[in-house]
């Protein structure tokens, strides 16, 4: 089982951001030549992380409070901060994989299409967009706090390290 990297990141009165932890996977997954981006979204939906996108990532802080996001890059490099401005800065690159939990802060320090990644959300839940808002607080709260823990993770599924890491701090 592939064992991620763990950033945990506080509410900043701006950003709730959550009590699990971001999930970084550093270069798990194999990116073809070909159809890189088929064969991501193939690989989130058989362990339904679905309602998949392909882009980059986005230059201004957002996040979403009604559920998890997984990014598989499959082009390019950039640096992405999370939590808010004094957030963590990792270096997200082809090949990387990360799971950001409801609430949590994002946002490319780079060029959006710096890096093209393929994004899905357990069960395909379809989520909203928060920018750090006074006026979001505290119905994102709520939503954070009643985002359920997926059964799966995009990576392995039923056999993914985030099923034991996030139960363990729910």
């Amino acid at each position: 089982m592939v064992q991620p990297k763990e950033y945990f990141l506080k509410d900043t009165g701006a950003f709730p951001n959550n009590k699990l932890p971001v999930l970084y996977y550093e270069q798990v997954l194999d990116i073809p030549t070909l159809f890189p981006a088929h064969s991501i979204k193939k690989l989130f939906t058989e362990h339904d992380w679905t309602n998949n996108w392909e882009s980059g990532i986005y230059t201004y802080n957002h996040y979403h409070s009604n559920t998890h996001e997984a990014m598989g890059v499959i082009k390019g490099r950039t640096v992405l901060l999370l939590g808010g401005e004094n957030g963590v800065r990792i270096t997200l690159k082809k090949g990387d994989l990360l799971v950001i939990p409801a609430g949590v802060a994002h946002r490319n320090e780079g060029k959006e299409k710096d890096v093209i990644c393929i994004g899905g959300y357990p069960e395909g839940k379809e989520y909203d967009m928060n920018y750090g808002k006074p006026e979001e607080r505290p119905v994102v709260d709520k939503n954070i706090a009643n985002t359920p823990l997926p059964l799966t993770g995009p990576l392995a599924g039923k056999e993914d390290a985030l099923i034991s890491i996030w139960k363990k701090y729910s």
